[in-house]
Parts: C-alpha cells; structure tokens; sequence
C-alpha cells in the first residue's frame, strides 16, 4: 500500500493529476476553468484549536464565500480563495520540513481527513485532545481525577434518616437495659425490705421475750432476801429514843401527821416511866443529832406507844399480809444503845392470843435491851412487826407485836 503525499500541483506527486477526478491545485482554479472561481478540495491537514477566551470561533464552510470585511480568525488557516492562503509544502511522506506547531501527518494506513472534517472543528466539551489515533505534541501529564460529585439533597435526607433510627434503635435497647435493671435492683430492694421487716419483727418479738423475762427476774431478785439493800431502805427512818432513864428504838410510819411532822412507833415500856410521871416529851437520836417528839397515846396491853416530832422523815410501808413460818426478816434497833444495828433471821411461829394477851410473831434473829420498839422487816423492805422482848435463859428467841394490831389501834399507818 502507498500513502501519497498531498503537495502543490506539477510535482506528480498527486493522484491522477490532471485527470479531473482527482485533487486540485487551488491556485490554478481561476486559470484553469471558466467561470466562476471554485476552491477545489482542500488537503488533508490537521489545525490546532485556537484558545480564546470565549466560545470557539465559527467553523468555517467548505465553498463559502468569505465575508467581506471580515479579518481571518487568528490561528485558523484561511479557506481557499480567501485572500491570503496558500498550501502548505509537502516533500513527500517521510521527509522535508517538520510540520508546524499543532500540525501532525496522518497516521500510517489512516484515511486523510476531508475538507470539513473533525480536524477542522474544535474539540467537544470533555473530549480528549489530540483526536484519537494522533501522538500528542508534547510531554504527557498525569490525568487530574475529577472532583466527586456533591451528595444530592435525597441522598442526605436518607443518610440522615438512617442515622436517626440508629440512634433510635440505640436508644431504645439501653432504655430497655436500664429498666430491666431497675426492674431488678426494685426486687432486689423489695426482697430486702421484706428481709429486713421479718428481722424487725423478730427483734420485736426478742425484745419483748427479755423485757417479759427481766421483770421476772426482777420479781424473783424482789423476792429473794436481801438485807443489805433492806437495812439501806429503812435505817433513815429508824431512831434511838432517849426517854428519862431508858433508851429504846422509834421508827417513822405511815403518812405525815396532820399539821405537819412525822408519826413514829415504839413500846411503852420504853417511855413507861416518862409516862407514869406524867411527862410526854422523849427525845430522838440519830447519829449527833436530836429531835423532841411527844408521847400522843399508848396501848399497854399490846405494849405499844405513838410519838410524834415536827421534823419531816420518810414513813416506812406496812405489810398487809400476816407473816408466815419460815420468812426471812430483818430487825434492826439500838441494842444497848448501839445505833443502827442490824440482824437477820427467819420467822419462828406466828402466835395466837392466849389467857388475855395478843398475837405476837416468833422470829429467830439476836436482839437485846436497847431493841424495843424496833421495825421487823421482811424481804420486801416492809413492817411486819415491832420488837418488843427476848426469852430469858434461851437463845434465839424474840417475839414481835403484829404491825396490824399497831395499825389497827392507832390508825396512823
């Protein structure tokens, strides 16, 4: 196959010249043929486009007059018959001069583009240039990658309204999670308070079983004897008495006198002789000091005798029981003058009234003169009865005047 080249008329270079059929030169059109001038086929050549700052110039169209006045557009090979062209030179295929800049010979076993063809228009928006099939005239760059395309409007309400019921759905397990944890720790709690309700009441119930058994326990230590927690509880109210020549034991009773001041029991025998001599004042002695009391009524045959004194003292309590075999008591009194002296002991027998004198209690505590008219006392710190005499020649025997006989004649306690 042979490429021809497309060079001036008269070189035989052209195909058929001369022939008809074939190309022509333009510069012989106007001597050539009669008639109005034609411009032949152009030659095949290539034309760089033109850079302007605007749109592409119009393309230019085969066998259109040019307009006049109108100057050729810079870089753009004028059309033939317009005044200025002329044909390139072309010494063949291979040799002669480069092609000017922006021009390329076509490629091996490429048709020649014709007149008009796509070398002639600019370049499509986005269309790569050189054409296709052509080597680029200069160093070749590395493509810049085109921008990505902005998300459109739907495409970021939908990403949004994915990321919405995410976080729904997120939402909506932890809210799950931390009530079925509140669910829990609400059992939990409701087991412990119902712990801690059974363990209340069972406290409650404790409590109760010790209070119950320390009042038993108090009663039972009541009942047990203790003198030194009796003798505690009366010696304040206990007195020597100073009548004349005798001493004795007085003890407070009863509630206050009327008037004021304190009652106090004794026997007569030991303000007998104060008495008989028509006296009624005695006096009371505890400790370093002394109280004046008067003598206000006797009871010979129960050998019992009421003071009174302006000074206030606490009154001991009597017992309303009758005493029984076997009780433990304590007797206290000024046994030959001794104050405050205590013994303890049981009683004996209670004995009935015989041949014209009263009942009297038998007990086994020591007393001796100075103990008359001294408190009995039993385990519940109360009067059972007043020390009155001892046997003689015998030990362990005392008798005691009842305190309701006292009671009952005086009506003070």
């Amino acid at each position: 196959m042979t490429t021809a080249g497309y060079g001036p008329t008269g070189t035989g270079q052209g195909p058929d010249e001369g022939s008809g059929d074939g190309w022509q030169d333009p510069a012989r059109t106007a001597e050539a043929w009669p008639g109005p001038a034609r411009p032949g086929p152009l030659p095949p050549r290539i034309v760089p486009p033109v850079p302007a700052a605007g749109p592409y110039p119009p393309p230019v169209i085969p066998g259109q007059a040019p307009v006049p006045g109108q100057a050729p557009v810079p870089g753009q090979a004028p059309v033939p018959g317009q005044a200025g062209w002329a044909p390139p030179p072309n010494a063949g295929q291979w040799g002669g001069p480069a092609p000017a800049a922006g021009q390329y010979p076509p490629v091996h076993g490429q048709q020649p583009t014709p007149p008009g063809g796509p070398a002639a228009q600019p370049p499509a928006s986005g269309q790569a240039y050189p054409p296709q099939g052509m080597p680029s005239p200069g160093p070749s760059w590395p493509a810049v990658p085109a921008p990505a395309a902005a998300p459109t409007p739907r495409a970021r309400g939908r990403a949004l309204t994915l990321v919405a019921l995410g976080l729904a759905v997120v939402l909506a397990v932890v809210a799950g999670v931390q009530a079925y944890q509140i669910h829990r720790l609400s059992g939990r709690l409701s087991a412990t308070d119902q712990r801690l309700a059974a363990a209340q009441q069972g406290d409650g119930t404790r409590l109760d079983d010790l209070d119950q058994r320390a009042q038993v326990l108090e009663k039972q230590a009541g009942a047990q004897f203790n003198p030194e927690a009796v003798a505690s509880a009366v010696l304040p109210s206990v007195f020597r008495v100073r009548a004349g020549q005798f001493t004795g034991t007085a003890f407070a009773v009863g509630k206050p006198a009327d008037g004021g001041g304190t009652n106090l029991f004794t026997n007569f025998h030991v303000v007998e002789s104060v008495w008989q001599g028509g006296g009624r004042e005695v006096f009371l002695e505890r400790t370093d000091q002394r109280y004046p009391a008067t003598i206000v009524k006797v009871d010979e045959a129960n050998d019992v005798a009421q003071l009174r004194t302006n000074s206030k003292f606490t009154g001991l309590v009597t017992a309303s029981a009758a005493v029984k075999s076997g009780q433990q008591i304590v007797v206290v009194g000024a046994p030959l003058g001794l104050q405050d002296s205590v013994t303890t002991g049981v009683v004996s027998a209670f004995r009935k009234a015989e041949q014209g004198s009263g009942p009297v209690i038998q007990f086994d505590a020591p007393i001796n003169p100075g103990n008359s008219g001294g408190p009995v006392i039993n385990g519940q710190k109360q009067v059972v009865g007043i020390a009155t005499a001892k046997a003689r020649d015998a030990e362990g025997i005392g008798l005691a005047v009842p305190i309701k006989v006292a009671c009952d004649g005086f009506r003070i306690c």
